[in-house]
């Protein structure tokens, strides 16, 4: 009959996590069990989310090593301990066990994978505190280290390091190419359970980071189906289900991803999980957008509770409240702090409608640029759309809706390729502006109504009620006067100051915009008058009873 360790070890190479951490905990307890095995029982339950079970797995692992002479092993055994402490939040004992790693290291002048390990925590430190070429220099270190010990899961830990610091840095095809290299060792099966979770979730989060929906949508169903083959898995089941929610936002099945949040919620609460933070922030994103306003702003809280910064999403809980002065601060507090490309372009396209809805189009036309900057040093076609979508609602911002149409088309062909319905809507909404604009009502009909039956599909609530007062008030106001010509209420404004004997610098300091905006105004102003003079617009303004 086979003992307790060999069935252990059985369940172990079928990925039984479950059933191998019984019978490893059964030859534990009858002291038939040495060093290695006592770290697989380790693994085994850190992968049910036995916590407590793993770190007494991990303990006796060290403990095992050092009395058989191998301080290496117990070294990095000493290392997943800090590891799985961390993850349980627990840090004063895991910077204790991680300082302890380090000092074996020291005391017996190792040369081994354990003094690569040790340098994973540091390089995450310097990543997370702006210093992405330091951490990209420790990452590469780790990778070369697990190179040079034939260490599968090191080299995994320092490829993925470096592919998150190339995104830091801005190298969005190095970094994603770094990355895509990392995913073919876990999935070809390189790379431990451990670490192979631990890829999976860091890669997806950065693809949706960079708004690589594709990469993101083929390693979330790697990952579901990773996790399936293994029933016993807790710790990535919740992440995975945070971004398969976000994956069905995007692609307009909200009462699917509104299901799926849940479940993340629920799984990753007990015990807490270091992505709560994250789905309590989605499960807010899809309220805002549904129109429940007083859940949404609970679940923004809940994730600035657990770690998770809650902008941009409670800015545009705040513009949407009628609060735009507290978003205006709140996404400006937000740009300030974070300066990595990854985390900037959700906070630029925001600020973008935050600014516009504060009328400050200076500021939303030095957004939108920044945006563009970035989309156009990414392969992303979803920041590419996003940033011609911020630039084209500038240019309606400023009376210019004829060059706004040739961005918002292209946006819209993006929108429709990638089968993002709300954002296409959004879109829409900006082109019937636009025709509007251009006193086109049969256009700005049109797409209004395109834009009205994608929100009540989706059950957009709150654009939905918006899209109604601007449709009401747009298509009253694009009436066009006799002569055909149709200025906006800012053009109006500027051409009343001109009239007036005013300068450009008295116009913007009267109206608050820039000297820069003012002219730009002219420009339009002139063109769609047919003058070229101050004087003669005037005396058109005259002529058409606006002063």
């Amino acid at each position: 009959m086979p003992t307790a360790v060999a069935l252990a070890r059985d369940a172990f190479a079928r990925r039984s996590w479950g059933e191998a951490l019984a019978a490893f905990s059964e030859a534990a307890e009858n002291g038939d069990i040495d060093a290695v095995d006592h770290e697989r029982r380790g693994v085994c339950a850190y992968l049910v989310g036995a916590d407590d079970d793993c770190v007494a797995a991990m303990e006796a692992a060290q403990a095992a090593y050092l009395g058989a002479g191998e301080p290496a092993e117990a070294a990095r055994c000493r290392f997943w301990l800090a590891f799985s402490l961390m993850m349980r939040g627990q840090m004063a004992p895991a910077v204790g066990w991680l300082g302890r790693a380090e000092d074996l290291i020291a005391e017996h002048g190792l040369d081994c994978a354990a003094a690569g390990y040790v340098l994973v925590p540091a390089a995450l430190r310097a990543l997370d505190s702006g210093d992405p070429q330091a951490a990209s220099d420790m990452a590469v270190r780790v990778s070369e280290i697990g190179a040079r010990f034939d260490d599968p899961d090191l080299e995994a830990f320092g490829n993925l390091g470096h592919g998150q610091a190339l995104l830091a840095m801005g190298d969005a095809v190095g970094g994603t190419a770094q990355l895509d290299d990392v995913m073919v060792s876990v999935t070809a099966g390189e790379v431990g359970p451990i670490v192979s979770g631990v890829v999976y979730c860091a890669v997806i989060l950065e693809c949706m980071g960079v708004f690589d929906l594709r990469r993101a949508a083929e390693w979330t169903e790697a990952l579901s189906a990773w996790c399936d083959d293994q029933p016993d898995l807790v710790p990535y089941r919740g992440q995975c289900m945070v971004h398969r929610s976000q994956l069905a936002q995007v692609s307009g099945d909200w009462p699917d991803a509104i299901n799926t949040i849940e479940q993340a919620c629920e799984r990753l609460t007990d015990p807490p999980h270091p992505a709560l933070g994250l789905a309590y922030y989605q499960q807010a994103e899809l309220h805002r957008l549904l129109g429940d306003l007083d859940e949404a702003e609970r679940g923004y809280r809940r994730a600035s509770g657990k770690g998770h910064e809650p902008m941009p999403g409670l800015a545009l809980l705040q513009v949407a409240r009628g609060d735009v002065d507290a978003a205006v601060a709140s996404i400006q507090r937000a740009l300030d702090e974070v300066g990595d490309p990854v985390g900037r372009p959700a906070l630029l396209s925001a600020a973008v409608d935050v600014l516009l809805a504060a009328g400050d189009i200076e500021a939303a036309n030095d957004a939108a640029d920044e945006l563009a900057t970035v989309a156009a040093g990414t392969p992303s076609p979803v920041l590419e759309a996003m940033a011609a979508h911020a630039a084209s609602a500038v240019l309606i911002a400023l009376g210019a809706p004829r060059d706004a149409l040739t961005g918002l088309r292209h946006a819209a062909s993006i929108w429709r390729s990638l089968q993002m319905p709300y954002d296409s809507a959004r879109t829409s909404v900006l082109v019937a502006r636009a025709c509007a604009g251009l006193g086109d009502r049969a256009g700005a009909a049109l797409e209004f109504d395109n834009a009205a039956d994608a929100f009540a599909r989706l059950g957009a609530g709150p654009d939905r009620d918006r899209l109604d007062s601007v449709r009401a008030e747009l298509l009253e106001a694009s009436q066009p006067p006799a002569d055909g010509v149709q200025l906006s209420a800012r053009e109006c404004e500027v051409l009343v100051h001109v009239a007036a004997g005013a300068t450009n610098r008295q116009i913007a300091d009267e109206l608050t915009i820039s000297q820069h905006t003012v002219g730009r105004h002219l420009e339009n102003i002139f063109a769609k008058i047919g003058v070229s003079s101050r004087a003669a617009a005037t005396a058109w303004a005259y002529e058409h009873d606006l002063l």
